[in-house]
């Protein structure tokens, strides 16, 4: 006897934000099983989460620092260095694995029904863990240096909170992007790499004249990674705050016009994919 599968797209549809709570458990579920498929036969496992970080800020503090010898806040250079390293990694990890997990798990999406918001926002999840992970050696930088953090440290979770809120609106749109024009595959390296230096990652974003502040703020990125720094560095560390907020408006549009472009694609994924 021939057995038939059929997914019904308009049961689901009526029934899509409550599934997405009823699934749950399936977020962690595809975030434990990549985070133990990506430390798999390595032979340090979670340490890279530490390595690849490090060895950027050692190459940024060279060559924006002792090289180039921009300022640095008033606060030691792989410090500064650092602080921005944490929710720029956190990013363009989450964007990535975001980006290619529709197709990583087209197996699935297309035998099984389930929202497929899980997919990208479970990767997302996944480089949060190694964003954790990698704080650890802000902590150490920070006490080598004798550097402690005041009372601004306690809007970090709000400012975790905005990095996320970016990783998962962008990972939502190139994750969509990818299914249906595979060239996204090739661009999302470059974007990854362009960003890393058009953001204020290796340098202060004071550097950037006063008259082109709120145009460089335009990259949302930006916003999150001074937001960062201002959490962490506490006053050696400005906010300049029309940039801020306009970053943090464009992370919320990313956020929202991305949910609706997922959701709109979405009914043609099992077919495209």
């Amino acid at each position: 006897m021939q057995t038939e599968l059929i997914i019904e797209a308009g049961h689901a549809e009526r029934h899509y934000w409550r599934d997405l709570w009823f699934y749950r458990e399936l977020f962690y579920f595809l975030a434990w099983r990549d985070i133990l498929v990506r430390y798999k036969q390595t032979a340090i496992g979670v340490l890279w989460a530490l390595i690849r970080p490090l060895l950027t800020m050692i190459v940024f503090t060279f060559v924006f620092g002792r090289l180039a010898k921009l300022p640095s806040d008033g606060v030691p250079y792989p410090v500064m260095v650092f602080a921005a390293m944490l929710p720029w990694q956190f990013f363009s990890s989450a964007f990535t694995e975001a980006g290619n997990s529709l197709i990583v798990n087209s197996n699935m999406i297309s035998k099984v029904y389930f929202p497929r918001l899980v997919v990208p926002i479970s990767s997302v999840i996944v480089s949060f863990v190694d964003f954790l992970i990698s704080g650890v050696i802000l902590v150490a930088l920070m006490a080598w240096y004798g550097y402690s953090p005041d009372w601004h440290i306690v809007m970090l979770p709000f400012f975790i909170l905005i990095a996320f809120t970016a990783a998962i609106g962008s990972g939502l749109w190139i994750s969509a992007l990818n299914v249906k024009y595979r060239d996204f595959r090739y661009i999302i390296p470059f974007v990854v790499q362009f960003g890393l230096y058009v953001s204020p990652v290796g340098f202060s974003s004071s550097v950037v004249p006063e008259r082109w502040r709120l145009i460089y703020s335009i990259n949302p990125m930006v916003g999150v990674i001074d937001g960062f720094r201002w959490a962490i560095l506490g006053g050696n560390s400005r906010l300049y705050f029309p940039g801020f907020f306009l970053s943090i408006f464009l992370v919320m549009v990313m956020l929202i016009t991305g949910i609706i472009y997922f959701r709109r694609m979405e009914k043609s994924f099992a077919d495209v994919i």
